[in-house]
């Protein structure tokens, strides 16, 4: 990346999919810089998020996004799961590439070793630990799956 805020993308990007009539992205884009306005101005006093809180927004958006189109396929509404999903595809595209099944292992098993962990009554350790490591690169709900099976295999 260059060295332009993610902000500053944004709505560059923003400007791009308006000029380029691309509804779907411009929508999502709109969406998004709105998400991270509120959270700049959220709490005491207004601030510039730096790029590492940008990110979590983005994130936030697109689990917003991932979880609302899982319940729109099981209620049967296979067009509204479709929007949900080409908004995540643009979303996804400001995240960090996600981390593989053996990859998050490997990142849970750093953890348990550097906390020392003993048992599933050091998961928040653990996660705190882990979640440090995967930085948006995976869903908190994985990698709490894979610390309840590194530390319940122990």
């Amino acid at each position: 990346m260059s060295d332009t805020s993610l902000k500053a993308r944004l709505q560059d990007d923003l400007h791009d999919a308006m000029r380029a009539r691309d509804k779907v992205r411009a929508s999502t884009l709109r969406m998004t810089l709105t998400s991270v306005t509120t959270a700049e101005v959220a709490g005491d006093e207004a601030r510039e998020l730096d790029d590492d809180e940008v990110l979590k927004v983005i994130a936030k958006e697109a689990k917003k996004r991932r979880e609302a189109a899982t319940a729109y396929r099981d209620a049967q509404r296979p067009e509204l799961a479709d929007g949900e999903e080409a908004e995540l595809a643009v979303l996804e595209a400001y995240l960090p590439a996600q981390l593989g099944d053996d990859e998050l292992r490997a990142v849970v098993e750093r953890a348990v070793e550097s906390t020392g962990a003993g048992g599933m009554s050091d998961m928040g350790r653990v996660m705190k630990a882990a979640q440090g490591e995967v930085a948006g690169r995976a869903d908190g709900g994985r990698v709490a799956a894979v610390v309840r099976q590194v530390l319940g295999a122990r």
